[in-house]
């Protein structure tokens, strides 16, 4: 597998949170889409991008928290929109492991940059930012159902 180090730059980004299993039907997703159409945030210019918060292994399936986030343009007018959140992706190295699977095998690509990739890379997980998921497509429109993900984790040099 061939993972890149990347930069990224401090990001705002609105955002739909849906607390329950990742596994489950993410409704949240179609109403941050519609959000993001209406006002005219979608791709190529703007990024959606998935942020699994919690470790399904350590907490309950139903405690699991998840952001459905999309990109802003600079000078987004965030005050007009007050049943939206928002927040700041923060800037710094991450290591990019490019996905394209069906959607269940995710947790496999995390699995694979936790468990093998950073314990042998000279690098450590910076637990201070999230990892990002980029989504690329939609698995809707995918002849095989699969998705395409950009997995971004967080990292810095081993101490």
């Amino acid at each position: 597998m061939n993972i890149l180090i990347k930069e990224l730059l401090e990001t705002e980004v609105a955002f739909i949170r849906r607390m329950g299993s990742y596994f489950e039907p993410q409704d949240h997703w179609g109403n941050l889409i519609s959000w993001a159409v209406d006002n005219e945030l979608y791709p190529p210019q703007q990024s959606f991008i998935g942020i699994s918060l919690d470790n399904p292994e350590l907490i309950e399936s139903h405690k699991c928290r998840h952001d459905a986030c999309v990109t802003l343009p600079e000078g987004f007018e965030k005050e007009k929109h007050i049943d939206m959140q928002f927040k700041t992706l923060k800037s710094g190295q991450y290591a990019l492991y490019p996905f394209y699977d069906t959607p269940e095998k995710l947790q496999h690509a995390y699995e694979f940059m936790y468990g093998e990739w950073l314990p042998n890379s000279g690098f450590e997980a910076d637990c201070d930012r999230d990892n990002l998921e980029f989504n690329m497509n939609n698995p809707a429109e995918d002849p095989e159902g699969k998705c395409k993900v950009d997995l971004y984790v967080p990292i810095v040099m081993k101490r």
